[in-house]
């Protein structure tokens, strides 16, 4: 059996619990459902990448780090409920891929109509590419029963790199560093999903070689 190593994601969770299990409490009593929450979480990154698109860095970076949280409280708050279920847990998958993608999209309208910049804009698919593929090989990997967490750069990490670099206006570093290490984090998710692809192959067949 595959020992499950917990991402940085996991981590940030267990120790941030005892602030997010009282603010899922509380948010549960006011009666906000948890994908009323998780929406809102969408709607504060896409005012986010609205301020990014206009050039107002600051405001964007701090809207998208208030945004970030909601990620961990519609979790809690479902868990609290008792109500944390399949559908719940795809809605806050495809939340999160339009939270990231709208974020891109302010950066990419940003070097294209408000400051032009072609190789930014090179730097901003690059980025969002590598990301959307972090997310992919672990979908499609999960889906086929296969092992595919770790790598650099998950979305938490992402966040991380991004928002205090549109806090202090300076964008173009986190995409660099973005557009290198989504794709590497991409590359030693595949790896990750071969050997245990390989792993689950020998145990089923009893190969000995690779």
């Amino acid at each position: 059996m595959n020992e499950e190593r917990k991402s940085f994601s996991d981590l940030l969770r267990i120790w941030f619990k005892w602030v997010t299990d009282p603010l899922g409490a509380f948010f549960n009593k006011l009666g906000i459902r948890p994908n009323t929450m998780t929406i809102l979480g969408v709607f504060g990154t896409t005012l986010g990448a609205f301020m990014i698109a206009q050039g107002n860095m600051l405001w964007g970076g701090l809207l998208i780090l208030i945004s970030v949280p909601f990620d961990a409280l519609d979790g809690t708050m479902a868990r609290l409920r008792g109500e944390a279920n399949e559908w719940g847990a795809f809605v806050d998958s495809v939340a999160d891929r339009y939270s990231e993608l709208i974020t891109y999209a302010g950066l990419l309208y940003f070097y294209l109509f408000t400051s032009p910049d072609n190789f930014a804009s090179f730097l901003v698919f690059i980025s969002a590419a590598g990301s959307v593929l972090v997310s992919y090989i672990k979908a499609r990997a999960e889906s086929l029963g296969l092992y595919a967490k770790g790598g650099l750069l998950t979305r938490v990490e992402r966040y991380i790199v991004l928002a205090p670099a549109l806090v202090f206006n300076q964008p173009l570093i986190a995409l660099w560093i973005l557009a290198i290490l989504t794709n590497v984090t991409a590359i030693q998710r595949i790896y990750i999903v071969r050997k245990d692809a390989y792993r689950k192959h020998f145990i089923n067949n009893g190969d000995k070689h690779d």
